[in-house]
């Protein structure tokens, strides 16, 4: 069955001008601007943001119960994949390099980071989060890890 679309319902917005969503420090690595596009335009299959890293900052280890796609819009990042390689220990499993106009998508419950790389100029990319199912919001499980001991721990 096809859905009937009327013009009142189609939303505009600016990733310029969309809300600032409140970053929770615990979550990255230094100084990031989150700007929420989905505030604006409310669909019900998916989260968007565009996310601003500054000075080298990136997430910190986390995945998605839903999959991610990253549209780079500035700049050079990467994307690091982990796999647990025993209860509390994780191994890289592959990085990937992104710049401005890439795409990456990440299928759900897959352990990563993103964010710039060490050479302190600003990356940005908008985040797809696409819900489970529809109306069922994506959650982000986040951990604490320094990355070079490979032990990390769940904050959220």
């Amino acid at each position: 069955m096809i859905e009937k679309w009327s013009l009142d319902n189609l939303k505009k917005t600016s990733i310029l001008s969309s809300p600032a969503k409140k970053v929770k420090k615990d979550y990255f690595t230094g100084p990031v601007k989150i700007q929420e596009i989905s505030a604006v335009t409310k669909p019900n299959e998916h989260d968007m943001y565009h996310v601003k890293f500054m000075k080298s900052s990136r997430t910190k280890l986390h995945y998605h119960t839903g999959a991610q796609l990253l549209i780079v819009t500035k700049g050079t990042g990467s994307l690091i994949l982990y796999k647990h390689s025993s209860k509390s220990q994780i191994r890289i499993t592959k990085t990937i390099g992104l710049k401005e106009g890439e795409v990456a998508y990440i299928p759900p419950k897959i352990l990563h980071t993103h964010g710039s790389i060490k050479n302190g100029k600003i990356f940005s990319h908008i985040a797809l989060n696409f819900y489970p199912s529809k109306n069922n919001v994506i959650k982000t499980i986040w951990f604490e890890s320094d990355l070079k001991s490979n032990i990390f721990n769940k904050i959220s």
